[in-house]
């Protein structure tokens, strides 16, 4: 029998502290909002920290799974270029004040689920919950990953 693959096991782990639905719902929405966020307190700092925070996330997303990298590549690409229109001037406080929103969501999410976040186990899972959103839109597409 075949072990199974990294990706698959730590998504199984998320994934069990993200069962009830409403959770789930509101990760869909929370992750990648924070993703997005946090990419443009990055960028405010300097656009070079935030491309070179994605580099590092698509480096352990590749050592994962192909598939999921090359999603979140796209993803990456596209928050970076949604950052770029923006005002300099509106990104910080913008993203600084929508992080915390989206923050709060998360805790009420786990406070619904009855559990909490998987990250205060492992900080992996700060880089897993994002390809736990990509994964479900993966399966309803019918994609490998």
């Amino acid at each position: 029998m075949t072990p199974p693959r990294t990706i698959d096991v730590l998504l199984e782990r998320y994934a069990d502290s993200h069962r009830n639905p409403t959770n789930e719902r509101i990760h869909f929405v929370c992750v990648p909002v924070i993703v997005f966020t946090l990419l443009g307190i990055l960028w405010s700092i300097h656009p070079l920290a935030a491309v070179a925070a994605c580099a590092a996330a698509l480096w352990y997303y590749l050592r994962l799974s192909r598939p999921f990298a090359l999603g979140m590549l796209a993803l990456a690409l596209a928050m970076l270029g949604v950052l770029a229109l923006l005002p300099p001037l509106a990104v910080l406080p913008l993203s600084i004040a929508v992080f915390v929103v989206a923050w709060i969501g998360q805790f009420i999410g786990h406070q619904i689920e009855g559990k909490k976040p998987s990250f205060l186990d492992d900080l992996r899972f700060l880089l897993i919950g994002p390809l736990f959103v990509l994964g479900f839109l993966y399966r309803r597409f019918n994609l490998a990953y």
